[in-house]
């Protein structure tokens, strides 16, 4: 991530989040059980059963990084198109006024 190349950088933005992602999932730990749905007469969900928390925390974040991975790369695109590079130090410098 810490080339000049602006594509370079999204990959390894795109690398980390889903490293993230994967730092989230294991962190909350595999459960292989029932769903957590509490039984007509039941007062609690008896165990053991999948935590749903984790699972749509990290649904939410796939679905974040992705709309910022779309921005960038469009960003990125339109940025290539109009100074012909994708060196951050030139696109810096040698922006017009």
């Amino acid at each position: 991530m810490l080339r000049r190349s602006m594509v370079k950088l999204i990959f390894g933005l795109m690398l980390f989040t889903q490293a993230v992602n994967l730092l989230i999932f294991t962190a909350a730990g595999l459960t292989r059980g029932q769903p957590p749905i509490v039984p007509p007469g039941a007062t609690a969900v008896p165990a053991p059963y999948a935590d749903p928390l984790p699972q749509a925390l990290i649904l939410t974040a796939i679905v974040i990084s992705f709309g910022m991975l779309a921005f960038a790369l469009a960003l990125t695109r339109r940025g290539f198109l109009a100074m012909q590079t994708d060196d951050l130090d030139r696109l810096g410098r040698d922006a017009p006024e």
